[in-house]
């Protein structure tokens, strides 16, 4: 997709609605493989606007990565539609990130030091760095979620330990 130009996207999404084309007679002529990234760009610009089929290089915290996951599973979303809900660049992005996760490699998903820009959220009221009166309603929501977030990935990560012990002592067994 590199060679794919915005004035293209754009342009594929128009053949498309129009009803001229199938969305593989397009993807062909864009060499695509499959049909899933003009699925994603049509979805994208419905949702976001042409601007959101520009390149962006935004790196996203540890917590940002989280959220997206947690809400991508809170909510049942597929890794397409969370990427076009959360306006990330591809699907793909989603699914690195579940299978460092998958494979027990937080490390991957931990942000390495340099400048970064952060993730917009559903309700700028949540934002983490957003500080509150102790003990007041906001304060006790945000602190739920935060929890809830931990609690989640602590679950996943037990599993995740689990499993491997388990893999560990049937190849111990062999």
């Amino acid at each position: 997709m590199a060679g794919i130009t915005l004035e293209q996207k754009i342009d594929a999404i128009f053949r498309f609605e129009n009803g001229d084309e199938s969305l593989t007679s397009i993807a062909k002529s864009l060499n695509l493989t499959t049909t899933e990234m003009l699925n994603f760009w049509i979805e994208k610009y419905h949702f976001h606007g042409p601007e959101s089929l520009k390149k962006s290089y935004t790196r996203y915290t540890f917590e940002d990565k989280l959220y997206i996951l947690n809400y991508m599973n809170e909510n049942g979303l597929s890794s397409l539609e969370a990427a076009v809900h959360f306006n990330l660049p591809t699907p793909g992005t989603i699914r690195r990130w579940r299978i460092s996760l998958a494979n027990e490699n937080v490390d991957s998903l931990i942000l390495k030091k340099k400048g970064h820009t952060k993730l917009k959220r559903d309700n700028p009221k949540k934002a983490k760095n957003q500080i509150f009166e102790e003990g007041s309603l906001e304060a006790l929501q945000a602190e739920n979620e935060r929890l809830r977030m931990e609690n989640a990935f602590l679950k996943k990560l037990n599993a995740l330990v689990q499993e491997k012990e388990t893999l560990q002592r049937k190849t111990r067994r062999k």
